[in-house]
């Protein structure tokens, strides 16, 4: 009988993409004489969803990667997030509500092709030295603290060993390790479902033709509307229109399953360009456009997280550890974090200078806190108010602002060390994640008093809050202290009512069943 092949590595990355790709490549530059191998099941990365960039990961993407000329050359700049409400009065695009910015974006981020930027990471890490099989199944795991991990791997056909120190997953979705080990937990507090494809002929938000029908509203904004992640909202959903590279947009639909559902009948495409039909701006966008087929997908019950982050010999980055919301886009922000975090434990354990138990068992704490207490202040409940226009007012400024001043800044300042120390894991900054989910909680009860009193939606319609852009300066923390003084006013004029009221039982985590649909993996 033929011997099996054994392999020997110092890291095994399981997963090829942008958080497994990052890790070998930032491992590979602090310890150029690593043996890293990844091993990436696909032949070719098909398109995924994360395309929308903000500022830390834009910050990641260009002064830790370093690909600043790439992106620069082959995807888009984006020009901030805005949003767009609708009610009963609005017929038209220009009589929806907004909140943007008049300018342009002072901070760098993209709009990108994830396949075509994961590929390119991948090369670099390749470049850098890493081994890459591809495409290669991972058939087991079996880790030993402190030892060698063993994996199993099937490629060219046939099954070899792989021993290695470390093996960092970065399966994404298929959280192979939190999934096998038990450790992998559902997020029932928020059961939100995602429908989303790539679209052709979307009208042009800058382009002639909507300038000429609605001249007021094109001069409104200074800037350029396009290259913004433009969100669509509604009561218990929102959706998204990113532009691509090559004159392709994404557009993808989120609900909460508790207050919002897609049609039941025809192809996803076809469902949510129905959907999205409802709300004006988006029917007069996809009026002439089509989906493309075969790239259609649909996920439910999205967020999760993992129990364990790391241990002596393993360690989860990206979607592998924990997904919350695409809303916001933070997802390439947990990749930043997870892999920089990931490469110091490993180069930390390779130098022997600090002890690695103590390293683990901080980096664990602090992912943990930091998923739980990212989702309380910013995600959790946000959909029963996310279609109000006031309410998404006051927390978008609210919640970009102390983005900028608490989190954003923090690389400016400090460099990639940053990226060492996860959102919200310290205690120091427990008064912040406080008050942010206080002001969130409170909106959406505010807004279940509306639902329950039939006046939801009363400012969604010719309402225009442009601001000129947020920075680390003075005039983004006068525009905090402004918005909290609105939080305060609304409570004195409105708030009131729902001070002594219980949540009603659409804001409890019972999801509805979703729609049958074959679910299509990102």
């Amino acid at each position: 009988m033929a011997q099996e092949s054994c392999f020997e590595f110092d890291v095994a990355v399981i997963g090829g993409a942008m958080s497994g790709a990052a890790t070998a490549l930032l491992l590979k530059r602090e310890c150029p004489g690593l043996r890293v191998v990844v091993i990436e099941k696909s032949a070719a990365f098909g398109r995924r969803v994360g395309e929308a960039t903000v500022e830390v990961s834009g910050y990641f993407l260009t002064k830790v990667l370093g690909l600043t000329q790439y992106l620069n050359e082959s995807h888009i700049v984006k020009q901030g997030m805005r949003f767009w409400f609708y009610n009963d009065q609005t017929t038209s695009l220009d009589q929806c509500s907004e909140v943007g910015g008049r300018m342009l974006s002072r901070l760098i981020s993209f709009q990108v092709d994830r396949a075509r930027l994961d590929q390119e990471v991948l090369n670099r890490a390749i470049r850098a030295g890493a081994e890459l099989w591809r495409p290669a199944d991972v058939l087991s795991v079996e880790l030993n603290a402190g030892g060698v991990q063993k994996l199993q791997v099937r490629r060219n056909g046939q099954t070899c060993a792989v021993n290695a120190r470390w093996v960092v997953d970065a399966s994404g979705v298929a959280a192979l390790l939190a999934r096998r080990n038990g450790w992998f937990r559902p997020n029932t507090e928020h059961p939100t479902a995602a429908a989303w494809s790539r679209w052709k002929n979307v009208k042009d938000w800058d382009g002639d033709e909507l300038a000429r029908k609605y001249p007021e509203w094109r001069a409104a904004c200074f800037g350029l509307r396009a290259p913004a992640t433009n969100h669509m909202v509604g009561d218990g959903w929102w959706a998204w229109f990113i532009p691509l590279k090559g004159g392709d947009t994404s557009v993808g639909v989120v609900i909460d399953q508790r207050l919002a559902s897609l049609p039941e009948e025809g192809p996803i495409g076809e469902r949510i360009k129905r959907f999205l039909s409802r709300h004006p701006l988006a029917r007069e966008l996809l009026e002439e456009a089509q989906w493309e087929e075969g790239d259609v997908h649909w996920r439910k019950n999205l967020p999760y997280f993992s129990t364990v982050f790391a241990g002596d010999g393993f360690a989860l980055v990206g979607d592998a550890g924990a997904f919350i919301d695409p809303f916001y886009s933070p997802g390439l922000d947990w990749v930043s974090f997870t892999t920089v975090s990931t490469v110091r434990l490993i180069v930390e354990q390779r130098k022997g200078a600090e002890p690695l138990a103590e390293l683990v068992e901080r980096h664990n704490r602090g992912f943990c806190a930091s998923y739980d207490r990212w989702f309380r202040a910013v995600y959790k409940d946000k959909y029963e108010y996310m279609g109000e226009f006031d309410l998404m007012r006051l927390a978008f400024v609210l919640d970009i602002g102390l983005y900028y001043t608490g989190v954003v800044a923090e690389p400016y300042r400090k460099g990639a060390t940053a990226f060492q120390t996860p959102v919200f894991a310290l205690d120091s900054s427990r008064p912040f994640s406080w008050l942010m989910a206080t002001y969130n909680r409170r909106f959406a009860a505010i807004a279940r008093e509306r639902r329950r009193r039939g006046v939801r939606g009363r400012t969604n319609a010719n309402r225009r809050y442009l601001f000129p852009g947020f920075s680390f300066s003075l005039p983004t923390h006068l525009r905090i202290a402004r918005a909290l003084f609105g939080w305060a006013a609304l409570e004195l004029t409105e708030g009131w009512r729902s001070w002594f009221r219980s949540p009603s039982p659409a804001s409890r985590p019972t999801p509805e069943p979703a729609p049958s649909l074959d679910i299509a993996p990102t």
